[in-house]
């Protein structure tokens, strides 16, 4: 008898299907079930993507999901799971490990050394134990350190050619790949589908979000007037379009999922699966992404365990964290735990018992892509949200990837003349230091209970609870916490976490400008010391002949023509020279502004072939923290293969 297949799906969410990469805590001996009856693994996630944009769990938009919504009635699904982080690379790497981001060390968006990971993952666990091991999409996000062995990474075809993370047919050909190199190997398989959908760029929406050609067409495109608009943002025309590409993108996720689980039919798989499927985080846009609210770490999760799960169950009564999935899967497939593990099992939740002890789920945040600390605590039980952020003053802006959308923008266009939105618009930039919501009539997180005394219990109870697991899980934010009433003592634990992060830098810290990035890129490098011009790449040793790539990244394939004047509010129009030889074709050229600290506000992409002048247009923000802006040149893909990278000296703004 063949056991089932285990097949992951998750939103954003990656298996992380590793290779041994540290000493596991058993050996592969130890480990392995019996050759018969070892189930296959199959991971899909897709990215950016809220749990209430799917039908299932409540979307006000018809037939945004038919395909998530047919896998949820085959399985079980939780109504109340929620992932740890709000961005991307933290949370798959608590999925995969089963540790919080202070035990990780992905906090942030700096792989580790390899020789750094003290710790096993699922990935490594199911190699050791002889699963072949296999990847799609969000690679450099999936595992602590980076490259890593996967038996097969699927960013290519059977032919070799990179195919499109936006091409929805194509995840289906992906798992079919991957099936066949499995079988080859005499193997069974554990094998990660990322879908790229919905995360930016959404589908059709080009510059300022207008609407552009696209050939990756969703099964069905939404209009503005049709979208529902999120309770924690303002009803808009400006954002209206931005939900509708959003929406779209997540119709064209819901066409890839489709495209996945048909080619597992094909294969013969789908009775012998166990299916997870789940979001890394909630949508690409203000009080969602980066933050920690209800609608940040509320995720679709989705599982699908032949003969053990009941079809269209509807779990309502015990939270489960993304935490609590490495030992789940290790339970299910009858694989012993590491130790050291924070996270544990619901195998009994998934068995339809009662287990004790989920009545809340923890939530944590360090550091966003372009390496600004803003650190933040959260618990949550099923009616009540408390977050804990020591890096609010009132003056301190925090900066994240939905900060230069077309949804924030309007929404400080809005905030100069609705006091309501302005006040939105003030919590979003500065927060406070503690926040209290009532989810249950409040999932919007739009009254802040933190100060009324009808709720100061409560609030007392959830201080009590996260305390007692930052003492338990040794959170370098135990500390702070405990003078959490001291407004200066948290100044104080913040500046130096600062100057930590800048004397880190200063000696080379990976962060510096060569981590991974939210959207599958790499950051930006340093900019280029006084006189270097673009960035030039490095031969492999001395006397080694310099590659065709090599060769190109000594030319000036691009160049930059800057404003004379930038005003804030106003617009920057940056102009592009590019001079690309007829064997590169068509290449993406990406120009990014940035703050005065090297942050990322705003990033264009460019698809450009031979000579020509193109031009890119940036709306400014109103307030410019520092009284300047960095701006960005790249030809390439990311950082780690860019053919030429530029990046300007401080360019300050007129009349600050």
């Amino acid at each position: 008898m063949r056991f089932p297949t285990f097949f992951l799906v998750t939103s954003g969410f990656l298996l992380a299907c590793f290779w041994k990469a540290c000493t596991p805590a058993v050996s592969a001996a130890e480990a392995a079930p019996a050759a018969s009856s070892k189930p296959n693994v199959l991971i899909i996630t897709t990215d950016d993507m809220s749990c209430d944009s799917v039908g299932v769990y409540g979307c006000k938009l018809a037939d945004t999901t038919p395909n998530m919504d047919r896998l949820a009635a085959r399985g079980v699904r939780f109504a109340q799971a929620h992932v740890v982080v709000g961005n991307c690379m933290p949370s798959r790497n608590v999925m995969w490990s089963g540790r919080y981001p202070h035990h990780t060390g992905i906090q942030g968006f700096d792989p580790l050394p390899r020789e750094e990971v003290k710790y096993p993952v699922l990935g490594e666990l199911m190699h050791a134990a002889g699963w072949f091991t296999g990847i799609r999409g969000k690679v450099p996000h999936s595992t602590p350190f980076v490259p890593f062995p996967w038996d097969i990474v699927l960013d290519t075809n059977a032919e070799g050619k990179k195919v499109h993370i936006k091409d929805a047919p194509s995840y289906g050909e992906s798992l079919t790949q991957g099936i066949e190199a499995a079988r080859k190997a005499g193997q069974p398989f554990c094998l990660m589908l990322n879908v790229s959908d919905p995360h930016k760029p959404f589908y059709a929406e080009g510059n300022k979000g207008q609407t552009v050609d696209d050939p990756h067409v969703p099964s069905r495109v939404f209009t503005p007037e049709e979208v529902p608009v999120p309770g924690f943002l303002p009803d808009d025309p400006v954002i209206r379009k931005e939900l509708a590409h959003y929406y779209s993108s997540v119709r064209r996720a819901d066409d890839a999922v489709g495209a996945i689980l048909a080619a597992l039919e094909k294969a013969g798989e789908m009775e012998k699966t166990i299916i997870l499927f789940l979001s890394d985080h909630g949508m690409p846009l203000p009080f969602a992404k980066t933050q920690l609210y209800h609608h940040s770490t509320r995720t679709p999760m989705m599982m699908v365990w032949p003969g053990v799960t009941k079809p269209g169950r509807v779990e309502e009564t015990h939270m489960v964290s993304a935490v609590d999935l490495l030992p789940t899967l290790l339970e299910m497939l009858n694989l012993p735990l590491p130790e050291g593990m924070d996270g544990r099992s619901f195998v009994p939740v998934l068995k339809g018992e009662t287990q004790e002890g989920r009545d809340m789920v923890f939530k944590s945040y360090y550091e966003n892509s372009g390496g600004q600390i803003t650190p933040m605590r959260a618990v949550q039980t099923k009616d009540f949200l408390y977050i804990f952020n020591p890096w609010s003053n009132g003056k301190r802006v925090m900066s994240g990837a939905t900060a230069g959308t077309p949804t924030c923008r309007q929404m400080r266009v809005l905030a100069k003349t609705d006091e309501a939105v302005a006040a939105r618009v003030d919590l979003f930039d500065h927060r406070r230091p503690a926040e209290a919501y009532d989810v249950r009539y409040d999932p919007d997180a739009l009254t802040n209970l933190i100060d009324l005394p009808a709720h100061a219990a409560q609030v007392t109870i959830l201080e009590q609870a996260i305390e007692a697991w930052m003492v338990k899980t040794g959170d370098p934010l135990l500390d702070v916490f405990r003078h959490r009433q001291d407004a200066a003592y948290r100044e104080q634990w913040m500046l130096e976490r600062e100057q930590n992060m800048k004397k880190a830098r200063g000696k080379g810290r990976k962060a510096d400008r060569s981590e991974v990035e939210e959207d599958g890129e790499m950051k930006d490098e340093a900019a280029p010391k006084k006189g270097q011009g673009p960035a030039k790449a490095k031969g492999k040793g001395k006397g080694t002949a310099m590659s065709t790539a090599q060769a190109h990244a000594e030319a000036k394939l691009i160049e930059l023509t800057l404003p004379e004047r930038l005003v804030p509010g106003g617009q920057a129009v940056v102009k592009v020279a590019h001079h690309l030889p007829a064997d590169l074709g068509t290449q993406p050229v990406q120009i990014t502004l940035k703050s005065a600290k090297n942050e990322r506000l705003e990033r264009k992409t460019l698809h450009l072939r031979g000579e020509g002048v193109s031009e890119v247009t940036f709306d400014l923000p109103a307030e410019v923290p520092g009284g300047a802006f960095i701006f960005a040149g790249l030809v390439g893909e990311n950082i780690s293969t860019a053919l030429q990278h530029w990046q300007s000296k401080l360019v300050k703004v007129s009349g600050e």
